[in-house]
């Protein structure tokens, strides 16, 4: 899945990849607001549960072609016994099960790549009058419902709401009316509720960053990890402020252990899919060793 990301084709290869290798499980574990499924990815059978997700943001779909790749890789080496960027898979996955969620807003990445054909005609009308009149949505972050997934997590979200002052549904940035009031976001949280993730890595674009912390609620050891993360792919390790109610944001301060958000590439979203492979050769090293969290 290298070249483009729209929904059909990440549900195919999740389907051929479960048929193939008896080492991935697929499972929904929620459905969008027009009702398109959520997928997880179960790889491995290790008692370490590491969770890695993509396209919380519907213009940053490059993440979910990226994030299907490693699993592809991480299924073949693991039948074969090749190496995945030194490491031997076998080993990794006796000791981890990577939950991988390609497209966490599967409505919003159909916008974005395939416009306005993608959604029912109810939806039309209000999609262009949030969109300031224009049919080009390549720019929309949001759900179909224009609220930002990522600012939806119970942490200080009433403290996002007021940074961000976006009054109403549009592009971006608009948390929507409560905490999890998007079913795209509920079933994450349901989803990290039900299996206790040890660590966790949200996948963006872009700027080559990770950050690592949550207003001191971060365990101990999140900045040296945050720095091994560094040291594989180039990324810069980042102390971050002035930002809440995110997915890795809720899961620090909700259970107190590593999570990271990795902004791949650079550039200006929607990075261009030429990109992909100079991209994924700096992530992948990252995405292995974050199997070691």
């Amino acid at each position: 899945m290298s070249k483009g990301c729209r929904y059909n084709g990440m549900l195919e290869q999740c389907r051929k990849l479960a048929a193939a290798y008896s080492f991935v499980e697929v499972y929904p574990i929620g459905s969008s607001v027009l009702g398109r499924p959520i997928m997880a990815l179960r790889c491995g059978r290790g008692p370490k549960q590491i969770h890695m997700n993509a396209s919380f943001h519907a213009n940053e779909w490059i993440t979910s072609a990226l994030l299907m790749r490693f699993v592809s890789e991480l299924a073949h080496s693991y039948r074969t016994g090749e190496k995945l960027g030194g490491a031997e898979v076998s080993e990794l996955c006796c000791e981890t099960t990577l939950w991988a969620v390609p497209m966490v807003n599967p409505d919003g990445v159909e916008l974005v790549q395939g416009g306005l054909d993608t959604v029912p005609p109810p939806y039309q009308a209000s999609l262009l009058r949030m969109n300031g009149g224009l049919d080009d949505f390549s720019g929309w972050k949001a759900n179909i419902r224009g609220v930002d997934l990522n600012d939806q997590f119970p942490a200080y979200w009433e403290e996002e709401r007021k940074r961000r002052g976006v009054e109403g549904p549009g592009p971006r940035d608009y948390p929507g009316l409560y905490p999890l009031s998007e079913p795209e976001a509920a079933a994450m949280a349901a989803l990290t509720e039900r299996v206790r993730f040890e660590a966790v890595v949200a996948l963006h674009t872009q700027g080559r960053e990770i950050y690592w912390n949550y207003r001191d609620f971060e365990p101990p050891q999140s900045e040296e990890l945050a720095r091994r993360l560094g040291a594989v792919s180039g990324y810069a390790p980042i102390k971050l402020s002035g930002s809440d109610a995110g997915y890795k944001d809720w899961f620090i301060q909700n259970y107190r252990l590593p999570g990271f958000t990795v902004e791949a590439g650079y550039g200006e979203n929607p990075l261009p899919i030429a990109a992909f492979e100079s991209i994924y050769a700096e992530l992948r090293p990252l995405l292995v060793e974050s199997l070691r969290l």
